[in-house]
């Protein structure tokens, strides 16, 4: 569901900036007051984990569409949503910047549709108040199904309103969004069972990690080690048997439109802003350029891109996440009387 440029014009998407900006001013600020550096370390295991997942789209049957998971409610839940908008956004920027997944002019819809709305709506709003202070159980089943799936659902609406907002589509709102509103709910119910069997693990393995519970964790380094691994292995090798399918966003698009390829209007913000991710963009679209000598002589049954492409992002979330998490926190330290 990240948005690419042609779907915005330079106001909307500008306006998203200054938003997203905000939010990150806000979200950096109560960090720091916290002065809690009991979790930096899992902000970067954790966004690497995520970032892991994001990488691998799963079909939704019977629509020739795929989606894949956007991990918030997850990371809110086990980093507080302070944090997991924090980790949500360097997995964002990481995507857009070096591998060309999302616009960059869209990077600031795309924090406030994929961070936001999971860790300071969905979150607080619905995770919270039906899980309880439960750590296992039906109430915790009940909590992420629906806050994952509302998530997911208040994403795909922002993404359509954006669209229409910039009007430089001729994409029909109520259309748009009778074929995102739907797809976007089946997406969003996978992802809330996934997220209820992670932290079903987390309960029965190292429960003082979840933000409901009141003792502290006795051995992070352990979950911090599994997430590694776990992170290194779905990203290098189960982005091989990711559906080919287009995601739910492009897949409505087509349905609207007859075809997803937009061209972004030929105005100077639009043509600097491509030409800046081209340049930076080394692994775009999760795979080598097409000048790359790798890309003209490696001939392999599985996407060796994408194994390279996940092994580079989780090894550069687990240090520029923790990095930032820790200055974050230290700063807050500092502040302490």
């Amino acid at each position: 569901m990240h948005m690419a440029d042609a779907l915005l014009s330079p106001v909307v998407g500008g306006g998203f900036w200054i938003a997203s900006g905000a939010l990150i001013g806000y979200s950096v600020k109560k960090i720091t007051e916290e002065g809690d550096n009991s979790k930096t370390a899992l902000m970067g295991v954790l966004g690497a984990f995520v970032f892991a997942v994001q990488m691998i789209n799963f079909t939704i049957p019977g629509t020739g569409s795929s989606g894949h998971l956007g991990g918030g409610l997850l990371l809110a839940a086990l980093l507080g949503p302070h944090r997991a908008f924090i980790t949500l956004v360097s997995v964002l920027v990481m995507q857009s910047l070096f591998f060309a997944d999302g616009g960059v002019l869209a990077l600031g819809c795309n924090i406030f549709n994929l961070a936001f709305l999971p860790a300071y709506i969905a979150y607080p709003f619905l995770y919270r108040p039906l899980a309880g202070n439960a750590t296992s159980g039906g109430r915790m089943a009940a909590a992420s199904i629906t806050a994952a799936t509302a998530g997911m659902v208040m994403g795909s609406f922002f993404v359509v309103a954006e669209t229409a907002l910039s009007a430089i589509t001729e994409l029909p709102f109520t259309l748009f969004l009778l074929f995102m509103l739907p797809i976007h709910l089946a997406i969003g119910i996978v992802e809330g069972l996934v997220t209820w069997g992670v932290l079903a693990f987390i309960a029965r393995t190292e429960p003082g990690l979840l933000v409901v519970a009141t003792k502290k964790t006795a051995r992070p380094r352990l979950v911090a080690a599994l997430f590694t691994v776990a992170a290194l292995l779905i990203g290098g090798c189960g982005s091989w048997f990711a559906s080919s399918q287009p995601d739910g966003l492009e897949w409505s698009v087509a349905k609207v439109a007859g075809s997803t390829a937009f061209s972004a209007p030929h105005n100077p913000l639009h043509e600097m802003l491509a030409s800046l991710q081209q340049k930076t963009a080394f692994l775009p679209d999760y795979g080598f350029k097409p000048e790359s000598e790798l890309s003209s002589t490696v001939r392999s049954p599985v996407n060796v891109g994408s194994s390279v492409s996940a092994i580079v992002g989780t090894l550069f979330l687990l240090v520029a996440t923790g990095v930032a998490g820790m200055v974050v926190g230290r700063k807050g330290a500092l502040r302490k009387p």
